[in-house]
C-alpha cells in the first residue's frame, strides 16, 4: 500500500515536472510570438511614416513652389507699377513735401 502511495507521488511529481516544463515552453512561444507581432507592427509603421513624410515633403515642396511663383508674380507686378509710376509718385512725394 505505500509502495501505491509513493508511486502515485512520484508519478504525480513528475506530471507536475511536465506541466511545468510545457507551461514554460508555451510561455516562451507566447513571448516569442508577441515580439514577432510588435516586430511586424513597427515595421509597418516605420513604413507608413516614411511613406507620410514623403507625401508631406512632396506636398510642402508644392505649397512652397505656389508661394514662390506668386512672389514672384506680385514682384513683376510691383516692378511694373514702379516702372510706370515712379516719375508721378516722385513728383507727388515732392509737391506734398513742399507744400507743407
Amino acid at each position: 500500500m505505500i509502495e501505491k502511495i509513493v508511486d502515485a507521488d512520484n508519478e504525480a511529481k513528475a506530471m507536475e515536472e511536465a506541466t511545468l516544463k510545457e507551461k514554460e515552453k508555451l510561455s516562451k512561444e507566447i513571448e516569442l510570438e508577441a515580439q514577432l507581432i510588435y516586430d511586424k507592427y513597427m515595421s509597418d509603421a516605420e513604413k507608413i511614416v516614411a511613406r507620410n513624410n514623403e507625401n508631406e515633403e512632396k506636398r510642402a515642396e508644392q505649397k512652397w513652389k505656389e508661394i514662390n511663383n506668386k512672389q514672384n508674380s506680385v514682384h513683376i507686378k510691383l516692378q511694373s507699377d514702379y516702372e510706370q509710376n515712379c516719375d508721378k509718385w516722385v513728383e507727388e512725394i515732392v509737391k506734398r513735401t513742399l507744400a507743407q
